[in-house]
């Protein structure tokens, strides 16, 4: 460190003083009393890094992140080459949801400081939470030649793979993650291991590695369970409980240091104040759902904020989402503390996250109780497991409230189906089954779900339904060359030829809706159902055959299908499933005749009247807040009709 010599020898003395005192008492836990003697010594000494440091180190310890930050990076600007505080500064503002600031921490420490495995692994950190990835690849490349058992930084190289779509080199980095390591790091990696390996469907290994990830989440260990990712549950077979449990531990060691703003004062008069907050207000599935909903709000009952932290993509749904709304406000490199003081000076009454523990999710600013009433809603299909959301908004179908205790939130059911719907999409004519590449005389059964909602016991039941109607084919999402030449062989072992395969490439949404009125049904998946997918289907007048489960997850197309008017494709049994399916496809009269219906009432189906939706969403939000107002705890608040 670089201490000045500028200083009177008595203040220096003073101050040094003051710093060993400050040593004592950190030594000693004594928190409160290390930051006293080493802010003194700061004010003495306003120019030497190492008390900076002392004092980050202290307010670390107190969980005082933003003040810690700030003496850090103080303590970066006195010494440039100093790698111990400009790492200490990066992983604060990492820990602080700030990757760009970590950046610039790490590409300000001076060219002649050294620069070791640590310093690597938070640069990749920075460049990967900045998404980019490709050079986030080359820092855990570096890292790694410097230490090479490193599990967490092979554990990250693997996220970068993931987010790149080299699933199966993602799912390698995970795999030698595990053997390094039998701790955090192994549970995080296990957490991703089943969902890479089955989005290239390399199902060798799955049920291993599922029996694995469930055992480590019921294991009463929740220092390990707490590191394990709740999406991991969405796509295997899990117990609501199951997802629960590891929810409601995730969130505790995400939110542990955060205390709650102290609480809010009279409430200003005027409309109720909404605030939605997520990642995804740009040409992402959640804002393409959502942006008429927005659009149709009462304005006069509601005012609206968007707190985003998304990617600019200069899309026409990120310019109608903004446009939507009287308010956009742009967090990206704002940190959650300030951006739940942000939250509570504007007012917000009922605050919505829409992302859950999805990638990118800042759910656990609102640990910090920005808003009276906080609520989840549509990003994550299960609970977030958090003490400080009070409701997670569904409807009857996909949250019965006989399904209560799968939730830490209050059940609040829209009268209608959940999902929103932009009666704007597109929906252009569909092209000769020839262009498609598909055979004109077949009955066409498609899934386009993502690969890892696929699985061995699925590809049995559509195998049996082939087998069983011999005109069928089958069309699916060509998402990776891996997936493809897997899927092929699955089939073939299970006596379907090639022939009755088909694949299609990824498009833009219009052309993939053109497309998808080629098909004559659509066979759902679970324990994740088609989403956005199913709704997709619907709009292009493809039927949804579908089997709900006990989780949220699995019961999505149900609804869906039956604000179509067609509860009866959501079959209560896979026994069921495989005969209908079976049935339908035999049957091309009735199944034309469901494709009709779609298609002509496609205007007035409750599943796509977004009016409808946002006057239902409006008078849920206002009975959230009438019961704040009362004085009222949150209970569950049942569809009314």
């Amino acid at each position: 460190m670089k201490n000045s010599t500028s200083l009177p020898s008595a203040s220096a003395r003073r101050a040094e003083s003051h710093r060993q005192a400050g040593v004592l008492a950190h030594r000693a836990r004594r928190w409160d009393a290390a930051v006293q003697e080493f802010e003194r010594a700061t004010e003495l000494a306003p120019r030497d890094a190492l008390m900076w440091m002392n004092l980050a180190r202290s307010r670390m310890a107190l969980a005082q992140h933003v003040p810690a930050l700030e003496a850090a990076q103080r303590a970066c600007e006195l010494d440039p080459a100093s790698a111990v505080a400009c790492r200490m500064a990066a992983e604060l503002a990492l820990q602080l949801a700030r990757p760009a600031d970590a950046l610039r921490v790490l590409q300000a420490l001076s060219d002649d400081a050294p620069r070791d495995h640590d310093y690597y692994n938070a640069l990749g950190n920075a460049l990967f939470q900045t998404r980019e990835p490709r050079r986030a690849v080359d820092a855990y490349f570096q890292a790694l030649t410097l230490k090479v058992d490193s599990a967490i930084v092979h554990y990250r190289l693997g996220l970068c793979f993931m987010d790149l779509k080299m699933d199966l080199e993602a799912a390698q980095c995970f795999r030698t993650a595990i053997s390094l390591d039998d701790g955090s790091t192994r549970a995080l990696a296990l957490s991703l291991v089943v969902q890479t390996n089955r989005q290239a469907c390399e199902w060798q290994q799955d049920a291993e590695d599922t029996r694995a990830l469930l055992e480590a989440v019921d294991r009463d260990d929740p220092e390990t369970a707490r590191l394990l990712l709740p999406f991991a549950l969405i796509s295997i077979e899990s117990t609501p409980q199951q997802q629960r449990r590891l929810a409601e531990r995730r969130v505790a060691g995400l939110t542990s240091h955060i205390v709650p703003l102290p609480a809010p004062g009279p409430r200003r008069p005027g409309r109720i104040r909404v605030g939605y907050l997520s990642s995804d207000f740009y040409h992402h599935a959640t804002a393409v759902l959502m942006t008429e909903l927005l659009e149709r709000r009462d304005t006069s009952g509601f005012e609206t904020f968007l707190y985003s932290h998304s990617r600019a993509d200069g899309s026409e749904i990120g310019r109608r989402v903004r446009a939507a709304c009287e308010h956009f406000v742009d967090i990206r490199d704002i940190g959650n503390c300030a951006v739940a003081n942000r939250i509570r000076e504007d007012g917000i009454d009922i605050l919505i996250d829409l992302k859950g523990h999805t990638r990118d999710s800042r759910m656990e600013l609102m640990a910090y109780r920005p808003a009276p009433v906080q609520a989840a809603y549509l990003g994550y299909p299960g609970t977030t497991g958090a003490p400080f959301i009070d409701y997670m908004i569904g409807d009857r179908v996909t949250m019965p409230l006989s399904h209560a205790a799968n939730y830490t939130e209050q059940i609040a059911q829209l009268e209608g189906c959940y999902q929103p719907n932009d009666a704007a999409r597109p929906l252009p004519p569909c092209p000769p089954r020839a262009a498609l590449g598909l055979p004109d005389d077949a009955v066409v059964l498609c899934c386009f779900n993502q690969t890892y909602k696929l699985s061995p016991h699925m590809l049995d039941l559509w195998s049996r339904i082939l087998a069983g109607a011999p005109r069928t084919v089958l069309w699916m999402l060509d998402w990776n060359p891996h997936a493809r030449q897997n899927l092929l062989r699955e089939l073939a072992a299970r006596g379907v030829a090639a022939e009755r395969v088909f694949f299609a490439d990824k498009l833009d949404l219009a052309s993939h809706i053109a497309r998808l009125r080629a098909a004559d049904l659509f066979l759902d998946t679970w324990p994740c159902n088609a989403h956005t997918t199913a709704s997709e289907a619907l709009w292009a007048g493809v039927p949804v055959l579908t089997v709900p489960g006990e989780t949220f997850a699995s019961r999505v197309a149900a609804s869906l299908v039956a604000a179509c008017g067609l509860a009866d494709l959501a079959c209560q049994s896979e026994a069921d499933y495989v005969e209908l399916a079976t049935a339908l496809a035999n049957e091309p009269d009735t199944l034309r005749g469901i494709k009709t219906h779609l298609d002509v009432n496609r205007r007035s189906l409750p599943l796509f009247d977004a009016e409808r939706l946002a006057r239902d969403m409006d008078a849920l939000l206002a009975r959230m807040h009438e019961r704040h107002l009362a004085g009222l705890a949150p209970q569950a608040l049942a569809a009314e009709q």
